[in-house]
This record gives C-alpha cells, sequence and structure tokens, in this order.
C-alpha cells in the first residue's frame, strides 16, 4: 500500500512537473516584450490589435492579454505594472476610475494620474459616448426618441451591461439626472443588442458606434439632459516606458474618426474578420504597416497553446490543494470542533462566486497565472478536505479499537489503519476539485491568465458560437480525460476490497 500511495505521488508530481510553467519555453524572442490589454467588447480588442501591431511594424515583442473582465481589471493591471497599455475612454477615466462628478479634457486627466506613473496618449480621434438603445419599430410605436421619456414607460424591460449598472457615470447616474424607477438586469454587451432584436428586452446600454446599430435596426435615445460625458478612446500608458514606445502609439493620434470605427467594428461583428485582419489591413491604409501574410492572432488563437496553459493553471492549482488539503486534514481530523471549523472555512472560499474570487486577487497578485492559480487553489480545497475528514473521522471504531488492542501506536495506526480506509474517499475528493479546477479555470482568461476561457471569452464578445466551443469542448474533453485518468489511477493504488469498504464509509459519512 505505502508503495502504491508514493507511486500515485510520484506520478501527479511528475505530470505537473512537466506543466509547470518554466518547463514551457516562452513564445518571446525579447526578455520584456510590451504587454498590451484589452477589454471584452469588440472595439477594444480592435484598438488594442491596432495598437499591437504598431509596436510590432517598429520591432518591439507583444504580449497580448485581450478580453480582461472590465476596467477595473485593466487599470489595477496597468498600475500595478501587469500590463503596459490598453485602449481607454476619457470619460471612463474621469468617472469610474478616478470617481469624479466633474468632466474633464485629455490635459486634465493627465495632470490627475500622473502620480501614479501612467498617462493618456493623444486621443484616436473618436467620441464613443453611452447611449440608451431600443428597436427602431418600439421607438416609432411609442414616440421614444429621448431618454427623458423613458420614465413615462416603467413597464418596459430594461438591461443593460454589468459594468454599466455598477459604474458611477451609468445606470446610478442615469437614475439621478432623470429620476427613472426601472430596475434593470445585467447582461453582457455581446447579448444585449441581439436580445433588443428578438424582443426579449427593451432598453438597452449601447456606444455609439456599435456595429450592430444597423444590422438589428437599433435606435439610440437623445441624452436630452446630458448624462453622459465624452468618451474619447485613447491609449493609456505606462509613462516609464521608453520613448521609442510611445512614439509608436502616437502615430494613432487623431486618425480615426466616429465613421471609421464604426467601419472597423462592422467588419469584425458583422462581416466576420478577424481582429488582426481588420487591423492591419487599416494600417496598410495608413501607411503605417505592411500588408502581413501571415495573421496568426485570429479570433480564437492556438487550441495546442490554450490547452497548455489550462493545465498549467488546473494542474499546479491542484497538486497544490492536495498536498495542503491532505496535511491539514490529517493535522486536525482527530479534534471535531477543529475539523469542523476548517472544513467551514473552506466550504465559505466556495460561496464566493468564481469572477468574484478572480478579482479579489488582482490587488494582492496582480493579473495573470498567479491570482489565477490562487482562486483554483481555494476553490480544490473543499472536496478534498471535507472527503479526507470524514473518511478519517468516521473509519469503523472496532477497527480502531483492534489497532490500539495490537499495540499500534498513534501514527503506526494512521499509516497502516486509517489512511489506507480512507483512500477512496480521498481520491474521490481529489477528483470533484479536479473536474470543478478545469471548469472553473476557464475563467481565468478574464484576469490575462489565458487558457481554454481566451476563446470563449472572445467568443462572447462577439457573439460567435463557434469560438465559444472552440473553448468548451476542449474544457469538457479534458474533465472527462482527468476522470477516465483518476480511475486508473484508483485500479493502480486501491485494492478492490478498500473500494467496497470506501463506499459503505461513505455512504455512512452521509
Amino acid at each position: 500500500m505505502r508503495r502504491s500511495i508514493l507511486k500515485c505521488s510520484l506520478l501527479m508530481g511528475l505530470a505537473i512537473s512537466l506543466l509547470s510553467p518554466t518547463a514551457i519555453a516562452s513564445e518571446g524572442t525579447q526578455e520584456d516584450p510590451v504587454v498590451v490589454a484589452s477589454k471584452t467588447f469588440p472595439e477594444s480588442y480592435v484598438l488594442a490589435e491596432l495598437l499591437s501591431q504598431l509596436l510590432e511594424a517598429d520591432g518591439f515583442v507583444v504580449d497580448r492579454k485581450f478580453g480582461l473582465s472590465g476596467t477595473n481589471v485593466c487599470y489595477e493591471g496597468l498600475i500595478n505594472d501587469e500590463i503596459d497599455v490598453y485602449p481607454e475612454y476619457t470619460g471612463t477615466l474621469a468617472q469610474a476610475v478616478l470617481k469624479l462628478d466633474e468632466r474633464l479634457d485629455y490635459e486634465q486627466i493627465n495632470y490627475r494620474i500622473a502620480h501614479l506613473g501612467i498617462e493618456g496618449l493623444e486621443p484616436f480621434g473618436f467620441n464613443n459616448t453611452y447611449a440608451m438603445a431600443l428597436r427602431r419599430e418600439l421607438s416609432i410605436e411609442l414616440g421614444l426618441t429621448r431618454v427623458s421619456q423613458l420614465i413615462d414607460h416603467p413597464d418596459l424591460k430594461v438591461a443593460v451591461t454589468h459594468e454599466f449598472l455598477e459604474r458611477e457615470d451609468g445606470w446610478p447616474h442615469l437614475q439621478r439626472i432623470y429620476g427613472l424607477t426601472a430596475v434593470p438586469q445585467g447582461i453582457e454587451h455581446a447579448l444585449a443588442l441581439r436580445a433588443i432584436a428578438d424582443g426579449s428586452i427593451d432598453i438597452t446600454d449601447g456606444f455609439s458606434t456599435d456595429a450592430e446599430l444597423q444590422e438589428y435596426d437599433i435606435v439610440l435615445l437623445e441624452d436630452d439632459r446630458g448624462a453622459f460625458p465624452l468618451y474619447h478612446a485613447l491609449p493609456l500608458i505606462r509613462s516609464d516606458l521608453s520613448p521609442a514606445i510611445h512614439r509608436a502609439l502616437d502615430q494613432l493620434g487623431s486618425k480615426i474618426d466616429e465613421p471609421i470605427m464604426l467601419r472597423l467594428n462592422r467588419d469584425v461583428v458583422v462581416d466576420n474578420k478577424t481582429f488582426a485582419e481588420v487591423a492591419n489591413s487599416f494600417l496598410v491604409e495608413l501607411g503605417l504597416a505592411s500588408k502581413a501574410t501571415n495573421l496568426a492572432t485570429g479570433r480564437g488563437g492556438k487550441l495546442t497553446a490554450n490547452v497548455i496553459r489550462h493545465l498549467q493553471l488546473t494542474g499546479i492549482a491542484l497538486l497544490s490543494a492536495t498536498l495542503l488539503g491532505l496535511l491539514v486534514s490529517l493535522a486536525v481530523y482527530r479534534v471535531g470542533w477543529l475539523s469542523r471549523g476548517v472544513v467551514y472555512i473552506c466550504g465559505l472560499m466556495q460561496t464566493i462566486p468564481s469572477i468574484a474570487l478572480l478579482a479579489l486577487m488582482i490587488p494582492l497578485l496582480g493579473i495573470g497565472m498567479k491570482p489565477a492559480i490562487a482562486a483554483l487553489f481555494l476553490y480544490s480545497l473543499l472536496p478534498i478536505v471535507r472527503n479526507t475528514v470524514t473518511s478519517l473521522s468516521t473509519t469503523d471504531p472496532m477497527l480502531v479499537r483492534v489497532a490500539e488492542a495490537m499495540g499500534m501506536s498513534q501514527l503506526e495506526r494512521l499509516r497502516y489503519v486509517l489512511v489506507p480506509l480512507a483512500m477512496p474517499s480521498v481520491f474521490a475528493g481529489i477528483r470533484t476539485s479536479a473536474v470543478i479546477c478545469i471548469g472553473t479555470a476557464t475563467l481565468a482568461a478574464f484576469i490575462g491568465a489565458g487558457g481554454l476561457g481566451d476563446p470563449i471569452v472572445t467568443g462572447l464578445a462577439l457573439n460567435d458560437t463557434g469560438l465559444i466551443l472552440q473553448g468548451a469542448i476542449p474544457a469538457a474533453l479534458l474533465a472527462v480525460a482527468t476522470e477516465l485518468i483518476f480511475e486508473g489511477l484508483e485500479r493502480l493504488v486501491i485494492p478492490g476490497h478498500l473500494k467496497v469498504f470506501g463506499a459503505k464509509q461513505a455512504e455512512q459519512g452521509t
């Protein structure tokens, strides 16, 4: 039994070590690539890809971290030196980031953020303001043309994006200015306009450069009380980057007006071109880049790289949770109140929504793999600890007394009786944690950790089912493969009679 357990541990350790970051060669050739990020809507992807290709045209190596979950994640990543540049908007900086009621222009914003070591470069040249959107047919039927008229139609179904629902320049501000009483639901931006078109909802928030406005015949209500500030798009960048990087990115200053941005968005969303293709064509049009023959930065990314990164995230987190969970369980199982307290604390981790736990890790660990692994580690603890504590503490007392009568010490009873009998339940807990880890790890893409969540996040932004399946299907197959691998390990490590005993013990524990 001891040899089997040791063999299992060595196999797990070898597998995880092969998946560790140091075992995979770096994709870049430059020691410190420029990290370009984006948020989760198509326009942000397009602008980030434009910035990336501009830098690459000037000889810089770029690390793309696209699809980060909202303003706070991007901004925290920037001020914590996790990313170097991302597209932002002046109105968002003034009200959602700096929490100011006053409206600031580009120069005033730069003055306010200078002490943080970041700055906004020259704006791209267009204003993509928030607006309330509805179907043209409904607008004509109700005579709705201005936001102030919404107060006369409280029965309309309102759903707005999650970020708009919370940020100060979003729904709360709109309610104060217009006295709106509706209680909106949250919805992903990529799904909102389609939901408007098919009648699932009546009102949502949109952007003036949304490509779907014409496709779905959607109109924007006039902001007749001026609730929304100007949202001039610009590159937000770390001030300490080399002047050459600043000069490269400044080339897009005042080069993109509203019609151009609408066209670029439409090329991606409606015509199904990749972000890389659209960005390259526009830069060639401006004479800022040459025509690319091999655009590797398409919509979905590389399947192999995504799978490897997903295995890294889940493998490291699962191994860490297994080792710590088993050690803690062995230390506390004999003390009832202490073991219950440990299980209770592990259970609390499960009550925190996955994306919220990931976001909570950013101030501590930044963005990328570290916070993702930490969050996955915390989520993996409960099944391991609960199963181990339960199986150790509910072992048949008769067997324990027999071991005592044989003169076994506490350590010997643990080693030769309790642990072998608990192994089926322990393995069940690790298997459960592994499957949870694989599924939850898809959300790691929202904080720049990569993995199979990347195509899912991009697919959500573009409402592209094919892209979503590029991440969802491999993740499901990984979960099935994990179940089969653990089943094989169980057959290797656990004798048949202990499996039967463990099943009966699990039934008694529940």
